[in-house]
């Protein structure tokens, strides 16, 4: 049954003429008619507040152009009645709010609403869910097209805003219209409600009202000359991090943990492990208590840790910020901007993870915060009873090829590259975005109304209007693009999703290989080769290149470096469901004993696996990426989806990061090092003949049987000459032979079945003569000893220099 929560009154009789400036408001519209009849005006029945109403005054009767006489009415428009602003017709353009001649021009899209109406807020009544003002706009003079837009004069200072829009309830038709609901402007610039990330609402509300920042003149931020770092993606090495984990645990000893200022403290970190990217998980505004509900095991409370729920796709997310809600939202903005600006400084590039697949506003039993309220059937993708398709998992799908929302999309991430001066965005679960938008209007979304075979709702498409709008839109032109290639309805598209030459991939079967090969699975020496490679199974053929793959072995999603060598199996019990969510299958190896309890040389062999996982990343061609805390070893317990841990669990320990600075956190220092220096580890096409060649136990005699577990190559590089690395995932040694070269001697650089100091033979090493005597007597033979489980690289050198 179709509910009206309130009726618009009409205005039937004449369109008013407008003046030149679309901001004026008309005060004396001139009627003419050409027959000497009364002008009538008539107004339908109103219930609760309608357009402004027009009143007849001063008829009179005057000659027209030929002498003959006309009737005519001048008519008084009323105005929405404010007695803190002056109000204005408005312009449709652009969308959100924007401060401009004097005031302030508040633009929203709503194609099914009968009426809307802006509300003002003051951020000292937020908390009580008081309304300053509601102003009733007028769908004849604030409304253009689909378009509802006014123009305000007066004082803003503390002042947010939302809106309110009526029509039809109606879920089986796709509507869901309140009229006593406050929603978000999907294009507001930040989000206020709570200013501390945890703290409950007034009486322990987990989603109290939300409102928008109303933009203003003094909105300024001082870049310092601040311009993009614009590097080739292949020289990128990237660190997937969460703010506020970086720097919340208490050992971070930053002035503002957990913030956009305390990442800030910490870039320098970054800088000495060789990073000159890092991809922040979500940072758009988004609820943290949405899983809000008390954890029995661990005693305290689950929380949305990850941020992969987002409320609004313009604003950063303010509980981020040491400021809070404070200047409404304006220092968040600055302190993210702060974060770039200091960043770029550096030599850091920053990627942003954004989440376009779903919102926070869940399926049919989810809040109405914004989308759902403003237009839900253009929005969301819907069944053609209103129900909601969820290729995401979280109860609904953005409409991303639908016209209006491909454009919103493409708004916004232009919106975060010029203004917050971001260099490139990662996708999640990005498969959603090539998928055929909800047919509600088949004529607008496709030009003509389909017939025959019917393209489905969520269909893939070859040539997504969204991936293309973004590909070859001039201003995005240059960032970094990056695909999650899947989701969670089935469709996986590693190595074919729809690219325009400039998409990479977060290369999801490059993990499961490198992670089956490197625990000794048979099978996976040819594949393994392949990933090293840069995938040119995957991306060779579609003319894409190695630095289109992003590489890695662990990320926020799944078990964490030390935990992959840690466990067999999944531990997941602090989330409170009965160790049933999370991934099954991990391709993860606990060296011989579950858990952190284990015997010495048990322990010796996870470090040295963890150390081969990641001089694997680093010799492969394509971009590597790190995940934070991985390159000390953290561990969350074998814990493979931690979501909803807002604590140690989560939280980077500096404290063991520092214990470890000798050990793993160096190794990984000087292999990202080593990757920089060397002209041959960031290819831009993939390695030819003439360059790479590959190895078996002997010189030129790869083996790619089944049973294979031991894959070598040597690689020409102009500024190493030519290096050597091999990989034995074999449990047992071996020794090899190396490639002769007259004139020339190989010499140990890494071995990860030495102890540290020796598994890296830097050049300030202290005893580093020593070292290579041990191995003196094997290379004069042109030999090398490869313990099981361990990876080496080689560098060939003149023989004078040895």
């Amino acid at each position: 049954m179709e509910l009206t929560a309130q009726s618009a009154s009409r205005l039937l009789s004449f369109t008013p003429k407008l003046l030149n400036n679309p901001l004026e408001t008309p005060r004396r519209l001139v009627l003419s008619t050409t027959t000497a009849t009364t002008t009538t005006l008539r107004n339908q029945k109103r219930s609760g507040p309608g357009p402004p109403r027009l009143k007849i005054v001063n008829a009179r009767r005057e000659s027209g152009g030929g002498g003959a006489e006309v009737d005519t009415a001048v008519a008084v428009k009323e105005k929405p009645k404010s007695e803190r602003f002056e109000v204005y017709r408005g312009s449709p353009t652009p969308f959100g709010a924007t401060a401009r001649d004097g005031g302030v021009n508040f633009t929203i899209f709503s194609a099914n609403a009968v009426s809307a109406t802006l509300c003002l807020i003051s951020l000292s009544d937020l908390h009580d869910n008081k309304v300053a003002e509601q102003i009733s706009l007028d769908p004849l003079t604030n409304k253009t097209g689909d378009v509802w837009h006014v123009f305000l004069k007066g004082d803003f200072k503390d002042m947010l805003y939302g809106y309110k829009f009526d029509g039809k309830f109606s879920p089986d038709k796709g509507l869901y219209y309140d009229s006593s609901r406050i929603l978000l402007d999907p294009y507001a610039k930040a989000v206020i409600s709570r200013g501390e990330f945890g703290a409950l609402g007034a009486d322990g509300n987990c989603w109290p009202q939300m409102a928008c920042m109303v933009p203003s003149f003094d909105d300024e931020f001082d870049w310092e000359g601040d311009l993009p770092l614009k590097y080739p993606q292949r020289d990128l090495i990237i660190y997937e991090m969460h703010v506020r984990g970086f720097t919340r645990h208490e050992s971070s000893r930053t002035e503002f943990p957990g913030t956009y200022l305390g990442v800030v403290e910490k870039l320098h970190h970054l800088k000495e492990l060789g990073v000159n990217c890092i991809e922040l998980m979500p940072c758009h505004e988004f609820n943290e208590l949405e899983y809000f509900s008390y954890n029995s095991v661990l005693g305290d409370y689950k929380v949305n840790f990850w941020g992969y729920s987002t409320v609004n796709y313009f604003s950063p997310m303010t509980k981020y910020s040491s400021s809070g809600v404070r200047n409404c939202g304006r220092d968040a903005i600055n302190e993210f901007k702060l974060l770039i600006r200091e960043a770029h400084k550096q030599g850091i590039e920053v990627i942003m993870d954004v989440v376009f697949n779903h919102t926070a506003e869940g399926n049919e039993n989810g809040p109405l915060l914004s989308f759902r309220g403003v237009d839900n059937s253009v929005y969301y993708m819907l069944a053609p009873k209103g129900e909601f398709y969820n290729y995401s998992g979280c109860g609904n799908t953005f409409n991303c090829n639908n016209p209006v929302v491909r454009q919103f999309i493409v708004d916004c991430l232009r919106y975060w590259v010029t203004e917050m001066h971001v260099d490139g965005f990662r996708f999640d679960l990005a498969s959603i975005m090539t998928r055929g938008s909800s047919l509600w209007d088949a004529v607008n979304v496709y030009g003509n109304s389909i017939e025959g075979d019917l393209l489905t709702t969520g269909s893939p498409l070859s040539s997504p209007p969204l991936v293309d709008m973004i590909s070859n839109d001039p201003i995005l032109h240059g960032v970094k693009l990056i695909a999650e290639a899947w989701d969670t309805g089935g469709l996986y598209q590693v190595g074919t999703f729809p690219h325009w030459g400039i998409w990479s991939e977060w290369n999801g079967k490059y993990r499961d290989t490198v992670r089956q090969f490197i625990k000794g699975t048979d099978g996976f020496s040819g594949a393994f080769a392949k990933c090293l490679c840069g995938s040119p199974n995957l991306y060779r053929e579609g003319g894409r290149k190695p630095w289109n793959s992003i590489n890695f072995v662990c990320a926020h999603d799944g078990f964490a470096m030390a935990d992959l060598v840690t466990y067999n199996n999944k531990h997941n019990l602090a989330n409170g469901e009965d160790n049933n969510d999370g991934e099954n299958h991990n391709n993860s190896w606990n060296c011989g004993q579950e858990g952190e309890l284990a015997s010495t040389s048990v322990k010796k062999l996870r470090k040295r696996q963890m150390r081969n996982f990641f001089l694997c990343l680093m010799v492969s061609q394509g971009v590597p990426m790190i995940y934070m805390g991985d390159e000390y070893g953290h561990t969350k317990g074998g814990n493979n989806n931690t979501y909803c841990h807002d604590n140690y669990i989560n939280y980077f320990q500096w404290d063991k990061k520092e214990n470890s600075s000798s050990d793993f956190f160096r190794f990984c220092c000087l292999m990202t090092k080593f990757r920089h220096e060397c002209e041959s580890l960031g290819l831009y096409d993939f390695p030819t003949a003439e360059r790479l060649q590959w190895h078996g136990h002997t010189p030129g005699m790869p083996d790619w049987s089944e049973t294979s577990r031991f894959v070598a190559f040597t690689l020409i590089d102009s500024v190493k000459g030519e290096i050597y690395v091999a990989f034995n995932a074999s449990h047992l040694p071996v020794v090899i032979t190396l490639p002769e070269h007259p004139g020339f001697r190989w010499e140990p650089l890494v071995d990860t079945s030495k102890p540290t100091p020796y598994d890296f033979l830097s050049i300030d090493l202290p005893g580093r003569d020593i070292a290579y005597d041990q191995y003196a007597h094997f290379l004069d033979a042109n030999l090398y000893p490869m313990l099981s489980y361990s990876s080496i690289i080689l560098i060939l050198s003149p023989e004078e220099s040895a």
